[in-house]
């Protein structure tokens, strides 16, 4: 989203994303009684209605927010309308939609195979997706159409990526503190190594596409399958299952892949640009 050779602020970037989550988590963890009396029992009272608007305003849409300000700070856009259309622009929708489909079908497959249904029915799959777009597909706004291609200007595409996963990872740990929240007690190494891995997809799928949307519609999908299948159980306890392994090699290793010709690919058409401008 930053698309010039201007340096990205990518330390003013971060430094919204800290400012904005330790406001958010601090107010989120006073109000914790609240959810956690909501789960227990279905208590509605103001204090869990806080914690869900807060939840759901400013913690999950944090890096969206922070690229927000980060990009009309620096005059690259000029109205929510503008960044909105730097949000749906896609360049190539067939390939757009392959790859990502692609990447969704295989994690499909694998909560088909080994996952375990909640007792959820099926159409609750389709209902959560709109919701879960806020509910985290449009954190990658930040992670993938801001701070990844930012950092693979400066470092190379293993490096950020890494980067981008550490960053990603320490972003999420609140969660693990929370009692209400779906991760408490949850394995971090498996997380960790989930994170690792679709961040590999993810920065693959932007750098094929140069579509954010497609990085969000990943990431909503992924949450998605938490509505019939027991995500926790299927992605964060790794390594359980011999074919989960498998998943999460072939899924890193087709992302390298799809990034190594993607970016071959970029390179090519900035040569021919350049040779283009030359004979001009």
């Amino acid at each position: 989203m930053w698309k010039d050779d201007e340096k990205a602020p990518i330390w003013e970037f971060l430094g919204w994303v800290l400012l904005i989550s330790g406001v958010s988590e601090i107010i989120i963890l006073m109000l914790e009684p609240y959810s956690i009396a909501f789960a227990k029992n279905g208590t509605l009272t103001a204090g869990y209605v806080i914690y869900a608007i807060i939840g759901i305003l400013f913690t999950t849409p944090n890096p969206m927010i922070a690229t927000y300000i980060v990009l009309r700070r620096h005059g690259k856009i000029h109205s929510v309308k503008d960044f909105c259309k730097l949000i749906l622009h896609t360049s190539n929708i067939i390939k757009t939609v392959l790859i990502t489909a692609a990447f969704c079908a295989a994690a499909l497959c694998m909560a088909l195979l080994y996952g375990t249904r909640t007792g959820s029915p099926w159409y609750l799959f389709i209902i959560a997706l709109p919701v879960l777009i806020i509910g985290g597909g449009v954190e990658e706004i930040g992670w993938r159409g801001f701070l990844q291609p930012s950092l693979e200007k400066k470092f190379p595409f293993l490096i950020a990526t890494l980067a981008v996963s550490a960053i990603w990872f320490t972003w999420h740990l609140p969660l693990w503190i929370a009692p209400s929240s779906n991760h408490y007690g949850d394995s971090l190494i498996g997380f960790a190594v989930t994170i690792i891995v679709w961040a590999f997809v993810e920065a693959a799928i932007y750098k094929a596409t140069k579509s954010v949307f497609a990085c969000v519609l990943y990431h909503t999908f992924m949450n998605a399958i938490g509505a019939v299948y027991d995500w926790n159980a299927l992605f964060d306890t790794f390594p359980n299952k011999t074919g989960m392994i498998v998943y999460y090699c072939v899924a890193l290793v087709a992302a390298i892949i799809i990034w190594v010709l993607a970016d071959k690919n970029e390179k090519q058409k900035a040569g021919m640009e350049a040779g283009r401008r030359k004979i001009i």
